[in-house]
């Protein structure tokens, strides 16, 4: 049961101005909205509805025509709250981002004089609020008064998305996204537990790229964009709702640093090729804002658009990204617990009700052979130059899927997540051994938490029981060991 709670206390936000909170480990807030209205990333807060927030969540309460909060502490008192609102002035985020949201929603005109719908490339350095920025565009989308259903497509493999860190992921959208926690950024799946809310209807289409940072494998990365570019086509091809509502793409820090070659940004012409993008948004990057417009500016069909850095952006250090990331793939495993006060009935609860979306992870016992392993280019994964015969060339390239021995020293299999390939995807290409394999959608996550050799077994930790035997999954970097 939640402890040590504090009294609670009224905070008025005047119009056009925000209050932003950082919590610490082990503390949750409880917000009501008593008079007026209010959103967080660009969802309405319910009036009277209580919304918790907790594990380690940093985030801003932002008005349009100002109101009042009810807001109260639990668990920890050190929750370090920090409140901006006596500025009494507009965040030039908020106001660009109303701006932004209008234009979005009007989509753009075509060469040929055709409104297509905004697809709309998010860029920016590290820390610059890219991921706050899709929230704020889809939830704007969302809520504009029409019915609305945009494709939301993350291609930060740090953060995880709906998914695992480690993952590519897309999905469309058709109710507000709720930040309660960063290990859901982008809100609650199909896949975690039943709530009322109709986030947890999303199902997205994931594709495993197997580490957090994208120049682990830059061609591997360019052919998982040029897949998930035209899933999402298909998509939108066949959904009329989404068509018309557009693409949003959040992208990592990485997409905006210099690459050497004939391109500076090869990966962003990757993106702005494979998701027909009409709109690049710039974050708080004045140079990288000037080469957009240069590489793509004088196409006639691409808008580029400088917007300023929120002075609200909380810089994340290793160590907290680190957390999250672990936050993750242990809520993947064990779901998700953000218990509300004693004194808050159930009911009164807003947002993705994640007061207790617990799940019973499996651990079962395979063998060897039941799995069959592959890890996808990178050089842990190649024999070295000195074992490749005299004169010998090395033929294995960066997306081919290689198979993994786990009784070989130096697999690296203990602790390491697994990416189980879609089964009726592995229906359609018989033994699914080609260079295709890295290209397949994921059907869920796995980790080996102990290797036996002797007995050539392992035991695999699963979110659901259910046998692994037959089944084809890929391992990147990432690991899990419980704490």
């Amino acid at each position: 049961m939640a402890q040590n709670p504090w009294q609670p206390r009224e905070w008025v936000l005047d119009a056009e101005t925000e209050y932003r909170f950082e919590l610490e480990i082990g503390t949750t807030i409880s917000v009501t909205v008593i008079r007026g209205t209010a959103e967080v990333f660009g969802a309405e807060l319910a009036p009277t509805r209580t919304y918790l927030f907790g594990h380690s969540c940093k985030a801003a309460i932002f008005s349009w025509e100002g109101c009042t909060l009810e807001m109260s502490t639990f668990i920890t008192p050190s929750c370090q709250l920090s409140n901006l609102a006596n500025a009494r002035s507009r965040p030039p985020f908020h106001g660009q981002m109303r701006v932004r949201a209008r234009q979005a929603q009007r989509g753009s005109r075509s060469p040929n004089g055709i409104m297509e719908a905004p697809r709309i490339l998010v860029l920016g350095p590290e820390g610059a609020g890219k991921t706050s920025l899709c929230k704020i565009l889809t939830n704007y989308a969302v809520r504009m008064g029409v019915p609305r259903s945009p494709v939301l497509v993350n291609l930060d493999p740090s953060e995880g998305g709906w998914s695992a860190p480690g993952a590519l992921s897309a999905c469309s959208i058709t109710q507000p996204l709720h930040t309660s926690t960063p290990t859901c950024p982008f809100g609650t799946t199909a896949s975690s537990a039943p709530t009322i809310m109709a986030s947890s209807a999303l199902v997205p289409l994931v594709y495993w790229f197997g580490h957090k940072e994208p120049r682990r494998n830059n061609k591997l990365m360019d052919h998982l964009i040029e897949t998930l570019g035209a899933a999402v086509d298909a998509r939108l091809q066949d959904d009329d709702l989404s068509r018309i509502s557009g693409v949003i793409i959040d992208t990592p820090a990485g997409f905006a640093s210099h690459a050497t070659g004939a391109s500076k940004h090869p990966t962003v012409e990757a993106c702005v090729n494979s998701f027909h993008v009409n709109h690049i948004l710039v974050i708080g990057n004045e140079k990288l804002f000037v080469e957009m417009q240069r590489l793509f500016g004088d196409s006639g069909s691409i808008q580029v658009t400088k917007v300023p850095k929120s002075g609200g952006v909380v810089e994340l250090d290793y160590a907290y990204r680190e957390r999250i990331l672990n936050q993750q793939l242990r809520a993947y495993m064990y779901g998700i617990q953000l218990e509300p006060p004693a004194d808050i009935p159930v009911d009164k609860l807003g947002g993705d009700l994640i007061y207790d979306l617990s799940l019973s992870p499996h651990s079962s016992v395979v063998s060897f052979g039941d799995i069959s392993i592959y890890r996808v280019g990178g050089a842990e994964s190649m024999a070295p130059s000195s074992a490749l015969p005299i004169g010998g060339e090395r033929r294995i390239s960066e997306v081919e899927a290689i198979p993994v021995d786990p009784s070989q020293p130096g697999s690296g299999l203990l602790n390491a997540v697994l990416a189980l390939l879609s089964q009726s995807e592995m229906d359609g290409d018989g033994d699914g051994h080609d260079q295709q394999l890295a290209l397949h959608d994921i059907a869920g996550f796995v980790i080996i938490t102990s290797i036996d050799i002797t007995s050539r077994k392992m035991t695999v930790l699963s979110p659901t029981s259910g046998s692994l035997a037959g089944r084809v999954a890929l391992v990147g970097s990432l690991e899990w060991q419980e704490n």
